[in-house]
């Protein structure tokens, strides 16, 4: 056990974050579920790249999440890397429950993470993006839209959150109009999203 734990760690602190001591290799292996398409990213903030993307219902095996933060380190298909607690949920008494609001609950272990040399700087201070997400109709834009909106971009609003379908967006922000179309456009930390006008919901991401 003493050699899986070091090992553990050593894994853990290679990959920019450390197990915080006492933290056991039990609590390493919680899993959780992902409530909607979400990405998997390089650190802890819509700031770090995207290495993937972890679709609706998988499997995510939880690491911990850094304290005073709604971000994640977890396993999934296949891929490693940082996620939004808000939208992950997991198993507590038979009942499923949102991570982020029950951490305390579950006992999630916390986790730290070193800034590493050339990484992104933050964005600016923002509303976060409204959850947990609700579920909307799926839609397919036609590329006539996407030329459209990679044609007038607008400027780029950053949120302290995930960018995921079916998340609200808040009052503050400013979305566009597409001409002869249902839904409207913004780009959110980077990310182009189409929003459903009365509900502010994001329903589409592109990606």
């Amino acid at each position: 056990m003493k050699n899986l734990t070091s090992t553990l760690l050593r894994t853990a602190a290679a990959a920019g974050f450390v197990l915080v001591a006492g933290t056991s290799a039990a609590f390493a292996a919680m899993t959780a579920t992902t409530v909607t398409d979400l990405n998997v990213r390089a650190g802890p903030g819509p700031q770090y790249p995207t290495v993937g993307l972890a679709t609706r219902g998988s499997t995510a095996v939880l690491d911990g999440c850094i304290e005073g933060s709604k971000w994640c380190r977890v396993d999934v298909n296949g891929l490693r890397g940082w996620v939004y607690a808000q939208y992950l949920t997991t198993d507590l008494g038979g009942a499923a429950v949102v991570v982020q609001d029950r951490r305390a609950d579950l006992a999630v272990p916390v986790v730290t993470y070193e800034a590493q040399a050339g990484d992104p700087p933050m964005p600016a201070p923002g509303d976060e993006l409204l959850g947990p997400v609700e579920e909307v109709d799926p839609i397919a834009p036609p590329d006539t839209v996407r030329t459209y909106i990679t044609t007038n971009p607008g400027e780029t609003v950053y949120l302290d959150g995930e960018v995921v379908v079916g998340a609200e967006l808040p009052q503050t922000v400013e979305v566009r109009r597409v001409p002869d179309y249902s839904y409207d456009y913004v780009s959110i930390n980077g990310q182009p999203v189409l929003v459903e006008p009365t509900t502010r919901r994001i329903v589409y991401v592109y990606r």
